[in-house]
């Protein structure tokens, strides 16, 4: 067989050779047929029997989770065993079969069908992703239809063909992992999903190499051909030559070789070599994530989206969490974190992602009613969260991070609305911190520029590169299009950055960044060149990150950086950063 090399998402760090294990999808191209009158009870049972053993088999996979598991695992099939119980999936998919006659197979892939359409309509990239829970939990459901449930077959023994298998899927499924938990795994390719996937969320967490995005890989790549993933590149090399193979395993041992040295700096301080200290801090997008981030490392969580509490809530009775959920959620991540700082970001949804899905037809959804501006819209939303947030600060310490403000009068408002919580929380004498810091993403173009109204008021900011990028080029991240226009090193972007970060020293308070660009090592020395001491990211980047941090010498990267700020050629931009990150800096005596 010729080889050949597959481009896709990079979404892990690493590299690994193995063997390619194929692991199949349900066909979500079922049979359509209409059934009699006097069979429609019948297919309602057979489809309601079908959801009750798969959700026995995820409490199953739940009990059977061994302790070293990642915490992610757990708290997707959490996800899971919720959206296969909500209505919308478990209740809508027998009134089509007895409205419309339809088979069970059939009724349950058109009410997936339906609310995956939703999701293809909401902006975030994390959001969207989501909708890969409900396809996954179909998948599941259709498998004991249709009589194709497998299990993966264990390994038993170490040879060539197991020792080092390499799942090759359209996507895979939480439980779907946990198949693998036996066999000796040592990688993930998937034709779908992107940075906020499962696949990619847990490789991270596992340290496993994992492209995704590959779009057609599942059938190009045949049972047990030979590959080799490149995490880094985001390549996936099929049946490679027995050179390349040995090229790439020596690669590998220095890459193993010196992520055993990493761990060795989870204790150590990001001091850079002429005494700079750096603030290293995790994002998590689940209670559970906090532990790892304390396991990485971290100094605290930069960045908590509560948006995960919100997540698949449909149906009146099922559409909110309540206040009481919330706070409990919040506080597992604040006691886990062990007095260190948790940075909870309001609920970001609206517009692109409404709670009620009939209720927004927006053209434009980026620019619709979302963040800040629906929760302003809808008080007591928010209220409820800010009450949640505030009782979970008296277990550590918490700071409130709201996001896309761009306006003076959101954040009075905001403000306003975090007093009102605290006065009734104080009415009621219910605990929280009276001092708790209250800060604004700066991911809008109009906040960059309009800084003095933001540090007047407001005890930090965070940067949220993501959505500032994506405003100022114009450019949607998601549409393929014009995806390579996306710049994070563009000059109008860096200089909104040197902004942001000027005014924050000014005015003497603290400037995070927690977008995409904080866990880029390529661009770790140009942000705390210009100033950023606090940086946010997935745990796992962390140690690569901190490595950087220890070897560099900000005072020596002065004159280096003015230039970049100075020059609007994006090749020579280019040129100046990759100078400045191959400058080897001498340890001061």
């Amino acid at each position: 067989m010729a080889s050949f090399t597959l481009q896709g998402i990079p979404v892990s760090r690493g590299i690994t050779i193995g063997r390619a294990h194929l692991l199949r999808p349900a066909a979500m191209d079922v049979k359509h047929y209409l059934i009699a009158q006097e069979q429609v009870e019948a297919e309602v049972e057979r489809l309601q029997q079908a959801i009750a053993r798969v959700q026995l088999d995820l409490q199953s996979i739940w009990a059977e989770l061994p302790t070293d598991a990642p915490t992610e695992l757990g708290a997707f099939l959490d996800v899971h065993a919720l959206i296969l119980s909500d209505p919308m999936v478990s209740e809508m998919p027998l009134d089509i079969i007895r409205t419309r006659h339809y088979n069970a197979e059939w009724a349950l892939v058109t009410q997936v069908d339906a609310l995956s359409a939703q999701f293809d309509e909401i902006e975030d990239e994390y959001l969207r992703e989501r909708k890969a829970d409900i396809q996954q939990v179909a998948e599941r459901v259709l498998k004991i239809l249709t009589g194709s449930a497998h299990q993966i077959p264990r390994a038993l023994g170490v040879d060539e063909r197991n020792a080092n298998m390499i799942v090759v899927a359209k996507d895979i499924s939480p439980a779907d992992m946990m198949q693998f938990r036996d066999v000796a795994f040592t990688g993930f390719v998937t034709d779908e999903g992107g940075t906020n996937s499962h696949t990619a969320i847990v490789s991270r967490s596992l340290g496993i190499p994992a492209v995704v995005g590959l779009g057609n890989a599942s059938h190009l790549i045949m049972q047990d051909d030979w590959l080799i993933i490149d995490s880094d590149a985001g390549v996936v090399i099929v049946a490679p030559s027995p050179l390349l193979i040995a090229q790439y395993r020596n690669e590998q041992a220095v890459l193993l070789k010196a992520r055993k040295k990493l761990g060795k700096l989870k204790k150590t301080p990001a001091i850079t070599l002429d005494g700079v200290e750096v603030t290293l801090l995790a994002n998590i997008e689940l209670p559970e994530d906090a532990h790892a981030a304390l396991e990485a490392g971290a100094s605290g969580v930069g960045l908590f989206r509560s948006e995960f509490l919100f997540m698949g809530r449909t149906g009146a009775e099922h559409q909110l969490p309540s206040e009481e959920e919330q706070f409990l959620a919040y506080q597992r991540a604040v006691q886990s974190m062990k007095g260190k700082p948790v940075t909870i970001r309001t609920l970001d949804v609206g517009a692109d992602k409404p709670l009620d899905h009939s209720e927004h037809n927006i053209l434009n959804p980026a620019l619709g009613l979302r963040a800040i501006r629906y929760c302003l819209k809808e008080p007591q939303i928010f209220l409820t969260q800010l009450r949640a947030i505030l009782r979970a600060s008296a277990f550590g310490t918490v700071h409130i991070l709201i996001p896309m403000i761009a306006h003076a009068f959101e954040i009075d408002q905001s403000l306003a609305m975090i007093e009102q919580a605290k006065d009734g929380l104080r009415g009621e004498g219910i605990a929280f911190d009276e001092a708790v810091q209250v800060g604004a993403m700066i991911e809008i173009p109009a906040a960059a520029l309009s800084l003095p109204m933001f540090v007047k008021k407001l005890d930090f900011l965070s940067i949220g590169t993501n959505d500032l990028i994506q405003y100022t080029l114009a450019i949607d991240r998601a549409d393929h299009e014009v995806a390579h226009l996306y710049n994070d090193t563009h000059p109008a972007i860096l200089q909104l950055l040197h902004m942001t970060v000027s005014a924050a020293e000014k005015a003497d308070i603290p400037v995070a960044i927690c977008g995409g660009m904080a866990g880029d090592i390529k661009l770790t020395r140009l942000l705390i060149g210009m100033g950023f001491r606090e940086l946010s990211m997935p745990a796992a980047l962390l140690p690569e990150i901190k490595q950087e941090i220890l070897g560099t010498n900000i005072s020596a990267l002065e004159s280096s950086i003015k230039k970049i700020l100075r020059t609007y050629d994006p090749h020579s931009i280019q040129e100046l950063l990759i100078g400045v990150r191959e400058q080897v800096f001498v340890p001061q005596s």
